[in-house]
Protein backbone atom coordinates (compact mmCIF):
# COMPACT_ATOMS: atom_id res chain seq x y z
CA UNK A 1 0.00 0.00 0.00
CA UNK A 2 1.13 3.34 -0.58
CA UNK A 3 2.57 5.25 2.30
CA UNK A 4 1.07 7.52 4.92
CA UNK A 5 2.49 10.90 6.02
CA UNK A 6 1.44 12.55 8.90
CA UNK A 7 1.24 16.39 8.66
CA UNK A 8 -0.93 19.58 9.35
CA UNK A 9 -2.56 20.23 5.80
CA UNK A 10 -2.33 24.11 7.03
CA UNK A 11 1.97 24.44 7.58
CA UNK A 12 3.25 21.22 6.67
CA UNK A 13 4.39 20.66 10.37
CA UNK A 14 5.05 16.88 11.13
CA UNK A 15 4.45 15.47 14.11
CA UNK A 16 7.16 14.19 15.57
CA UNK A 17 5.61 11.73 18.13
CA UNK A 18 5.63 13.26 21.54
CA UNK A 19 2.72 13.61 23.27
CA UNK A 20 1.26 17.09 23.08
CA UNK A 21 -2.31 17.01 23.07
CA UNK A 22 -3.93 17.08 26.29
CA UNK A 23 -8.15 15.67 26.27
CA UNK A 24 -10.72 17.30 28.52
CA UNK A 25 -10.24 14.70 30.99
CA UNK A 26 -6.44 15.47 31.75
CA UNK A 27 -4.62 12.77 29.76
CA UNK A 28 -1.70 13.89 27.25
CA UNK A 29 -0.66 11.40 24.69
CA UNK A 30 -0.32 11.26 20.94
CA UNK A 31 -2.93 11.54 19.55
CA UNK A 32 -2.06 10.00 16.01
CA UNK A 33 -0.89 6.96 18.12
CA UNK A 34 -4.32 6.17 18.46
CA UNK A 35 -6.25 7.90 15.30
CA UNK A 36 -7.48 10.55 17.71
CA UNK A 37 -8.73 8.45 20.24
CA UNK A 38 -8.41 9.71 24.04
CA UNK A 39 -6.84 6.15 25.39
CA UNK A 40 -7.85 7.32 28.84
CA UNK A 41 -11.22 8.25 28.28
CA UNK A 42 -11.58 7.00 24.65
CA UNK A 43 -13.29 10.35 23.68
CA UNK A 44 -12.61 10.89 19.57
CA UNK A 45 -11.51 14.04 18.56
CA UNK A 46 -12.59 15.36 14.98
CA UNK A 47 -10.30 17.74 14.86
CA UNK A 48 -6.69 18.19 15.86
CA UNK A 49 -4.59 21.46 16.58
CA UNK A 50 -1.37 21.71 15.00
CA UNK A 51 1.21 22.70 17.78
CA UNK A 52 3.13 26.44 17.63
CA UNK A 53 4.98 25.35 20.47
CA UNK A 54 6.64 22.34 18.32
CA UNK A 55 7.26 24.55 15.07
CA UNK A 56 3.61 24.35 14.03
CA UNK A 57 0.83 27.10 13.42
CA UNK A 58 -1.78 26.48 15.75
CA UNK A 59 -4.50 25.18 13.14
CA UNK A 60 -7.27 22.96 14.47
CA UNK A 61 -7.88 20.92 10.67
CA UNK A 62 -9.95 17.63 10.64
CA UNK A 63 -7.70 15.01 11.99
CA UNK A 64 -8.36 12.85 8.87
CA UNK A 65 -6.90 15.68 7.02
CA UNK A 66 -3.46 15.40 8.43
CA UNK A 67 -2.92 11.87 6.86
CA UNK A 68 -1.81 12.56 3.33
CA UNK A 69 -2.44 9.38 1.03
CA UNK A 70 -5.06 8.07 2.44
CA UNK A 71 -7.10 8.70 -0.84
CA UNK A 72 -5.16 6.37 -2.79
CA UNK A 73 -5.33 3.81 -0.33
CA UNK A 74 -8.90 4.22 -0.33
CA UNK A 75 -9.05 3.88 -4.09
CA UNK A 76 -7.14 0.67 -4.34
CA UNK A 77 -8.96 -0.79 -1.45
CA UNK A 78 -12.48 0.05 -3.16
CA UNK A 79 -10.85 -1.31 -7.05
CA UNK A 80 -9.45 -4.40 -4.42
CA UNK A 81 -13.38 -4.96 -3.26
CA UNK A 82 -14.63 -4.30 -6.69
CA UNK A 83 -12.40 -6.86 -8.41
CA UNK A 84 -13.13 -9.48 -5.70
CA UNK A 85 -16.87 -9.15 -6.23
CA UNK A 86 -16.88 -9.66 -9.66
CA UNK A 87 -14.72 -13.03 -9.64
CA UNK A 88 -17.37 -14.03 -6.66
CA UNK A 89 -20.19 -13.32 -9.61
Amino acid sequence: MDEIRIRCPKCSWEPDGKPYWQCTCGHVWNTFATGARCPACHKVWEYTACIVTAGGCHARPPHLDWYEGLDGIVEKLKEEILATREVEV
